[in-house]
């Protein structure tokens, strides 16, 4: 079972009432929806407005995945809640960032780098190439997926070259965009994706749906060996190796 948490800031379905009709249970719930589809996931929501901004220690414990979605209110996450997650992230827990979360405090910790953009509000199609069609990310899509109306972001994308790219998105406006990126930080795995603008039921939509899914399912903690970090007294020739695999079941 793959423990997920999906954070949501919750303001716009709050404050803009075209919004709260797109998403009558917030972004985080049309995610949330999505995943239940699948019984391998067990999902929780949190919100900002929730004590701790829904991110208390037993919350970040206790998941395995974290989705982020965010906008407007980066600025009001702790910083030490921003903390905690980047570390829970280094130690193992999956991190899936979505759309203008770009700019989010945790995001912006992991990647070292200012994360800024081009981006233009309108309603012209993207196209989502999948270039890496290997990749467990782009499981059982198609060549492209292409979203009639969305908000428009183009490059150059200040980010650090990503160790895995598996889409690019092309917009009727001109602009591309690396618009599905994986990056590796200590013993956790992050992926960044475009498409989700509050203004477009983009949640809602099947291939989204699944890509998300196929994210937590790639972004989960791995079941490999813990290093050992810091004093080390014994040399490692005088310690005795037992073989207990055949008693392992994750």
């Amino acid at each position: 079972m793959i423990r997920v948490t999906v954070w949501n800031e919750n303001f716009h379905e709050k404050a803009d009432p075209k919004i709260a009709a797109i998403y009558p249970d917030g972004i985080h719930g049309a995610i949330a929806e999505g995943l239940s589809e699948y019984s391998e996931f067990e999902v929780r929501t949190a919100t900002l407005d929730m004590p701790e901004c829904g991110l208390d220690d037993d919350t970040l414990n206790n998941t395995d995945v974290l989705i982020w979605w965010g906008h407007c209110r980066h600025k009001d996450i702790p910083d030490e809640i921003a903390e905690k997650v980047r570390l829970r992230v280094l130690d193992g827990m999956g991190l899936i960032v979505l759309h203008s979360s770009h700019m989010s405090k945790p995001f912006l910790r992991l990647m070292g780098t200012i994360c800024r953009l081009k981006w233009r509000e309108n309603d012209e199609t993207e196209r989502i190439w999948v270039i890496d069609p290997g990749h467990p990310i782009a499981n059982g899509l198609p060549e492209f997926i292409e979203i009639e109306q969305e908000e428009t972001y183009g490059e150059r994308f200040e980010i650090p070259n990503p160790d895995e790219l598996v889409f690019i998105s092309w917009f009727s406006g001109g602009e591309v965009f690396r618009s599905g990126c994986c990056f590796r930080r200590g013993l956790g795995k992050i992926f960044y994706f475009r498409p989700g603008h509050e203004a477009y039921p983009i949640y809602y939509r099947k291939d989204i749906r699944k890509i998300i899914a196929n994210a937590v399912s790639w972004a989960k903690p791995s079941c490999g060996p813990r290093p050992t970090l810091g004093h080390f007294p014994v040399p490692l020739e005088n310690i005795r190796i037992v073989d207990h695999s055949d008693e392992y079941h994750p």
